[in-house]
């Protein structure tokens, strides 16, 4: 029998994926569908970049910064082995471009502002603004949720642009001003190194996968949640744990498209 449980536990976990991807899809098909009627109102969605990207600034900064000193640091002491400290510039710019920029800024956008917006949807729904919309004959999803989620599109990009920026700033810190590598050796290096295409593009490109990831399963979980508080509370949740495996599960993937041999 404990076998039997254990298989039958199996295909319902199994089901449940594929029912929640289905539900992923169909409602970012909603939203796409209704492009056309949601950017007829720019002003909604420069409402949730700002919203969105405002509440998550200070995060974004504070850890760009501290992430290029310890990159910048660590950085250092293993180039220092093989006489390669002047590549420190490169290592930086590389790492943050290609990885832990869009990574770590999708993480923390996930764990800041990914929350608000499932509790903000939830709180709706638990409140029946939703149901009213629906009854005043307004589409929630072209009014509610298309513009936040064309807002966290555009400001997860935005924000791991500028974690690299100030991470190669914090490297920089380091590695010139407190150590004493060759100022123009750093800059030479990286700007010799780091190609547009394949470094910073495919950086952005991934910071865009990992937006869309991102924003569309906050308002998943929000849009699905139970409308009572523990609904909200374990919506929101799942949208850090969920939001979080997507984002390290897509960077596998788009890492061995764009930069592997797959």
């Amino acid at each position: 029998m404990s076998i039997l449980n254990a298989v039958a536990a199996l295909g319902q976990a199994w089901f449940k994926l594929v029912q929640d991807l289905g539900s992923f899809a169909l409602l970012l098909l909603g939203i796409v569908r209704r492009s056309a009627v949601i950017w007829r109102r720019p002003r909604l969605i420069a409402a949730q970049v700002h919203f969105l990207g405002n509440h998550s600034l200070a995060i974004i900064v504070v850890a760009g910064l501290f992430v290029g000193l310890v990159l910048g640091l660590q950085g250092y002491y293993t180039l220092r082995r093989y006489g390669s400290e002047e590549a420190l510039g490169l290592l930086v710019a590389l790492a943050l471009v290609r990885e832990l920029g869009p990574v770590i800024s999708a993480l923390l956008f996930a764990g800041r502002a990914g929350t608000s917006l499932t509790a903000e949807i939830g709180l709706m729904k638990a409140g029946e603004q939703l149901a009213a919309l629906e009854t005043m004959a307004v589409d929630p999803i072209a009014r509610v949720l298309g513009p936040r989620f064309y807002g966290g599109l555009i400001a997860v990009p935005l924000l791991a642009t500028l974690f690299s920026a100030v991470g190669v700033l914090g490297g920089w810190l380091v590695g010139v001003v407190l150590i004493g590598v060759d100022p123009g050796a750093f800059w030479s290096q990286m700007s010799g190194g780091v190609d547009f295409w394949d470094d910073v593009v495919n950086g952005v490109i991934k910071s865009l996968v990992f937006g869309v990831a991102v924003t569309q399963i906050a308002l998943m979980q929000g849009y699905g949640a139970r409308p009572t508080p523990e609904g909200v509370a374990r919506a929101t949740t799942l949208t850090v744990v969920v939001g979080s495996l997507a984002v390290l599960g897509l960077d596998f993937v788009l890492t061995a498209l764009m930069f592997g041999e797959l």
